[in-house]
């Protein structure tokens, strides 16, 4: 057991909601934003257990509280009163864990989602597993009095070398406990990255420093849909990170793979990726080139010098937040794009994806399609893909991921 660590209090804090929020707690959201609340017996601590009830003080559901955070409560259940104790939270990371089923019966992908927070009815909680390492995301300090009860959770349905603690910007790095972003909570010590397999494919992650928990889990179906296209062709990969769909596209038979990012560590990983690999004929063969710098200054520069490739993809960081930010993220995706198809051969593969919630799947459609028209070059979106099955969507803001897979002449 985490000893020197909040516990939970056993409050539960009576919060009465105005109307606008009472509806959406009904129809399933998982948030409560401090506006939303109408009414509240006394001031709580985070991982409080807030009780929320509707206009006539009847039980309407039960959550997390964080009085640090604008979304005040996290709503855990809904529906009838539930008791919210150790062997709720251990039963909720099971059906989270027993989701996963295919991803579990095979042998050749040992990384993936075990528990994707609010998707999965624990809101501000995320586990993945890298072969045998956990890592626990949070979100909020709401869930430290529980990260007891997410270990047992976990070690009842796996038997992990270690279990690592990553803590996002806005949870900092756990004030007032012994908590820190990158501590081990289980098991022995780890001495760089580790390694796991996917689709049969050797990668590494950094689960102490790499962005989100060490790698972009989420677009392992986008990647294998990259393999299938790439025999014969050249493909650069913009915003290559530690060169996913790059490696991928090396199986698959490209003639040349160029990974660009503006992170030289990450293309150093990159390059290890491919050495992973290097027992995978096709691997080896491929010719692998990184580009170190900002995608905005390089790509007009190979489009003026006539580089052209037959594949491009274009997997850019969110850039949209909030909803304020929303009209200039679309400006800023519809630049990459733009820039993305200048490098395209003709008949190429353009493909495009987005993890920013705030813009949607059409919205982001017809971004790309709107750009290819203004570019001058006809376009055929032949495939639009969304989550994979261990990043499950329970509410709209939770439908991050969309890309574009399209021909373009």
């Amino acid at each position: 057991m985490l000893s020197n660590q909040p516990q939970p209090s056993g409050r539960r804090l009576a919060v009465r909601l105005h109307p606008r929020a009472e509806r959406a707690v009904k129809r399933g959201h998982p948030w409560v934003y401090a506006e939303g609340i109408r009414q509240q017996r006394h001031e709580g601590q985070a991982g409080d257990l807030a009780v929320l009830f509707d206009r006539d003080n009847r039980f309407l559901a039960i959550g997390l509280y964080d009085p640090a955070s604008p979304i005040r409560v996290r709503v855990l259940h809904r529906g009838e009163p539930e008791t919210i104790d150790r062997d709720w939270f251990v039963g909720r990371i099971a059906a989270a864990h027993a989701r996963r089923s295919p991803l579990l019966e095979r042998d050749d992908t040992t990384g993936f989602r075990i528990v994707h927070g609010e998707n999965d009815g624990l809101p501000g909680l995320i586990v993945d597993r890298y072969a045998d390492s956990i890592v626990v995301k949070l979100y909020t300090t709401a869930w430290f009095p529980y990260l007891n009860d997410v270990l047992v959770g976990i070690e009842s349905l796996t038997s992990p070398e270690r279990v690592i603690l990553r803590l996002s910007r806005a949870v900092g790095q756990g004030a007032g406990t012994d908590l820190h972003d990158g501590r081990i909570l289980r098991g022995s010590p780890i001495e760089g990255p580790v390694l796991f397999h996917e689709n049969g494919l050797a990668f590494e992650a950094d689960l102490i420093h790499g962005q989100k928990t060490g790698f972009f889990l989420d677009q392992r179906d986008n990647r294998a849909r990259v393999e299938e296209h790439a025999a014969g062709n050249t493909v650069l990969n913009v915003f290559a990170y530690t060169g996913g769909f790059s490696v991928y596209a090396a199986r698959g038979g490209a003639r040349s793979i160029t990974s660009l990012d503006a992170s030289a560590p990450a293309l150093a990983a990159a390059e290890r990726n491919f050495h992973h690999n290097r027992s995978i004929a096709a691997v080896a063969e491929a010719a692998h080139r990184v580009l170190t710098g900002d995608a905005f200054q390089l790509l007009p520069g190979m489009h003026a010098r006539g580089d052209r490739f037959d594949i491009v993809v274009l997997d850019p960081p969110a850039f949209a937040k909030a909803q304020a930010e929303v009209d200039r993220a679309l400006a800023s995706y519809a630049r990459v794009v733009r820039m993305g198809l200048d490098v395209l051969a003709s008949d190429g593969l353009l493909v495009a994806a987005s993890c920013s919630s705030r813009i949607t799947a059409d919205q982001f459609r017809d971004l790309v399609v709107e750009t290819a028209r203004q570019a001058g070059r006809s376009i055929d979106v032949e495939q639009q893909t969304g989550h994979a099955l261990d990043h499950p969507i329970g509410f709209p803001e939770g439908a991050y991921l969309k890309c574009i897979f399209a021909r373009v002449g």
